[in-house]
């Protein structure tokens, strides 16, 4: 799931995501034929949200808590400077409430879609205005990590742009007990991942990978983030892109490939602390817990950004003397850039008539959104170009150079996915594959589910 899934946290609130993402081609021409460019006033189809030109402009979201405080506080120069006045709504119920609104003809100005699938439900139906009619889409394109847009891409245009981003392909190690073990902290490749550091650390009596699934009703998210870091390194973003729209079927012999690879870091006894059991059994935001012991239990976490905030205190206060970190690798044989797993926030615009909004829309998604959280912390940039000073110290810098370095990033699967098989059947018959069900009989059990229209 992009972040932290919303259901690993609170029942229920999952963003519907639709089967149409992604099924057009890759190009973004405006209203006009063109390749892109910033829309004025007027014009717009997506006629929702308040009054035009009323100086104010409403954005609903699901963030709420230090979060709201920290993205309030990175717009209140921009309300100053602009005279328009931002009422933010957090609402934890997110998926339902949007749909109810916009369905009543209640929609936002702006919404701030955690998972892209329900945008493109909306953009479908003609609710959302596409951004190259009132931003600059080349402009926000070269600043961006590359491929970014392409989670927002209905029908071969554009409908949401990022205002946050995530970064999974993180792995995660106890700083001091991996220095002095003297293991490779920057491999080329995740075959030379499992030789040159697993193996090495199982040699010593440490089990060398840190991983919970567990999750409540959402356990099995994060076997379907290990299955989509390797689709998408094996293969590259084309036939990740096949895969995640059903272009290609679930049980296509790449896809049983790839979780025959996932195996070998999750259902290997000898790889995973506490085996099948222990991944399904401990709890995702606890897995990287034994790592801190003394000797550590386990030391390799492959997680996103967000797993910070569940570490031992001491650890959140010290961290960059506590962990290292290093960007989960290419895989020998198979894509050749580095690729990265990732999700966000994707605001999209309801009003496609109001200046105001056009404009909130345009700092929002710039470059110059988001010191105030970044320096808070929880919060990374999507561009490329945003002022790395920002960061409040220097392994979430890491990170966004990690990031920023990125040949494509391609938005968590799962999220991409129809709900009924990316928020359900994926997570459950990857429950059934870590208890011993065979890589092909999940495939093809997933495929069976997939919605027939």
């Amino acid at each position: 799931m992009s972040g932290i899934p919303r259901r690993a946290l609170r029942a229920g609130g999952v963003v519907a995501a639709a089967a149409l993402v992604l099924t057009g081609c890759l190009q973004n021409p405006n209203a006009s034929g063109g390749s892109g460019g910033a829309g004025g006033a007027g014009g717009g189809f997506a006629d929702g949200g308040s009054a035009d030109g009323d100086k104010v402009v409403t954005i609903l979201g699901a963030f709420g808590g230090d979060e709201e405080k920290n993205f309030n506080a990175s717009l209140a120069e921009f309300e100053k400077a602009s005279g328009i006045d931002i009422k933010y709504t957090s609402d934890q119920d997110f998926t339902t409430t949007i749909k109810q609104k916009v369905s009543s003809g209640d929609s936002p100005d702006i919404g701030l879609f955690p998972q892209p699938g329900g945008m493109i439900e909306m953009a479908a139906q003609g609710k959302v205005q596409p951004i190259d009619t009132y931003l600059d889409y080349d402009k926000l394109q070269g600043t961006l990590l590359p491929g970014f847009l392409d989670a927002g891409r209905y029908k071969g245009r554009v409908y949401g742009a990022p205002m946050r981003n995530a970064v999974k392909s993180i792995v995660w190690y106890p700083k001091a007990a991996y220095e002095k073990g003297g293991y490779n902290q920057s491999p080329d490749t995740i075959q030379q991942l499992r030789t040159d550091v697993a193996d090495k650390i199982a040699a010593t009596g440490i089990t060398p990978w840190c991983i919970g699934w567990e999750s409540d009703q959402a356990t099995g998210w994060v076997g379907t983030d290990w299955v989509e870091e390797l689709m998408l390194r094996m293969y590259g973003p084309t036939v990740y892109d096949d895969w995640t729209s059903h272009r290609m079927p679930f049980n296509d012999p790449k896809v049983v490939k790839a979780l025959d690879e996932a195996a070998k870091f999750n259902k290997d006894p000898n790889m995973v602390l506490g085996g099948t059991k222990g991944v399904l059994n401990t709890a995702f935001g606890d897995a990287m817990t034994p790592a801190f012991a003394n000797p550590p239990k386990c030391m390799l976490h492959r997680q996103g950004n967000f797993a910070t905030t569940f570490y031992p205190k001491n650890v959140q206060a010290d961290l960059d003397n506590q962990v290292g970190i290093y960007v989960f690798p290419k895989f020998a044989g198979g894509y050749d850039g580095q690729a990265i797993l990732g999700g966000g926030d994707l605001a999209a615009l309801f009003n496609g008539n109001d200046p105001d909004a056009q404009k909130v829309m345009a700092f929002l998604t710039s470059d110059k959104f988001g010191g105030p959280w970044a320096k808070a912390g929880g919060w990374l940039s999507p561009h490329k170009t945003f002022d790395l000073s920002n960061y409040p110290n220097e392994t979430t810098k890491k990170i966004a150079l990690i990031a920023n370095k990125a040949s494509v990033l391609r938005f968590d699967g799962s999220d991409l996915m129809p709900k009924s098989i990316g928020s359900d059947v994926f997570w459950k018959e990857m429950v059934k594959w870590e208890n011993g069900q065979s890589s092909q009989q999940t495939a093809d059990n997933i495929e069976a589910a997939w919605p027939k229209s």
